[in-house]
């Protein structure tokens, strides 16, 4: 559909910077096991250097692809917890759901 924008929310660097150092770990790691188990093809086994590099490299669009996850869990978090909200009568009970 043209002209329609994503409602997904974007995350913010913040959270983007906190989970950075682990979503390149984590690409590094899988970059290094991936090259072991390709090397039963032939190809070469990457230096545990070059698999920092590479995750360094890969881990950002894994990193900003899981914050935008959370970032849509968050999200649907606050929506649900303002609906809950509405519903609590001003005495403390609850309004019954129909």
């Amino acid at each position: 559909m043209a002209g329609r924008t994503s409602m997904t929310p974007r995350p913010g660097w913040r959270l983007v910077a906190a989970l950075y150092p682990f979503g390149a770990g984590a690409a590094a790691v899988n970059l290094f096991f991936a090259s072991l188990i390709a090397s039963w093809v032939g190809w070469p086994v990457l230096s545990p250097y070059q698999a920092v590099g590479g995750g360094l490299l890969l881990g950002l669009p894994a990193t900003w692809a899981f914050a935008r996850h959370l970032a849509k869990l968050m999200h649907r978090a606050d929506a649900r917890a303002r609906n809950e909200a509405d519903d609590i009568r001003p005495d403390g009970g609850s309004v019954p759901v129909q």
